[in-house]
């Protein structure tokens, strides 16, 4: 029997095919989506960051763990898909323009879809204008932004900024999130919540598509 913690572990050791493997095989066993990722791939990959930032790891580390999670992710999501009923509310998600680390993104994506949203991921590197876009497109109630790098944090406040001039501003939520990003940026520069980790981050959207915030 799969113990889901061995997924964590296999993820932090950057074993990418066994931890493929592991999901497989807890998948088969039944455990949910949401066991899979609150205790197998969130933990694994929080913990690696948390390495990193700390610089016991360095970034050809950090990218090996990454390939294992974005294997586990591959896994997982045909599961996600098959498991999920209508969606609660739909979700643009992106990391910055001026920003390619993809690593926080893609794990907030599964998890947020892993609870019943639908999520249009935008990638890296997206401008202002493209989030906006989208969520105009998409019809989207929430516009989850993501910085990674201190160079690249003015433009969340030119997200906010890009809503408002487009008027859609009091129709979406902005959530901003990263390494650099704090609870007090997001009150100077008008967003609306500020997610510190994956976890929060699809909790607060689950609440704002079910009409909680």
């Amino acid at each position: 029997m799969v113990n889901l913690s061995d997924i964590s572990k296999s993820l932090q050791s950057g074993k990418a095919g066994e931890t493929s493997d592991l999901i497989a095989k807890a998948i088969q066993e039944n455990y949910s989506v949401e066991s899979i990722l609150k205790q197998g791939l969130i933990p694994g990959m929080c913990a690696v960051t948390c390495r990193y930032k700390r610089k016991e790891i360095f970034q050809p580390e950090l990218l090996v763990a990454a390939r294992a999670m974005n294997m586990g992710i591959r896994t997982l999501r045909p599961f996600i898909a098959s498991s999920a009923g209508k969606p609660k509310g739909t979700v643009t998600i992106g990391t910055v323009k001026g920003d390619i680390q993809d690593i926080e993104k893609n794990l907030m994506a599964v998890t947020m879809e892993g609870i019943g949203l639908r999520v249009i991921d935008l990638g890296t590197g997206v401008s202002p204008e493209k989030f906006i876009e989208a969520a105009i497109a998409e019809k989207a109630r929430i516009v989850l932004c993501i910085a990674n790098l201190p160079a690249a944090m003015g433009q969340l406040k030119l997200v906010v900024h890009a809503a408002i001039t487009s008027g859609i501003r009091n129709r979406i939520k902005i959530i901003i999130s990263g390494a650099p990003v704090t609870e007090k940026y997001c009150r100077t520069i008008g967003a609306d919540h500020y997610a510190w980790d994956t976890v929060s981050a699809a909790e607060m959207a689950g609440s704002i598509c079910s009409g909680e915030k």
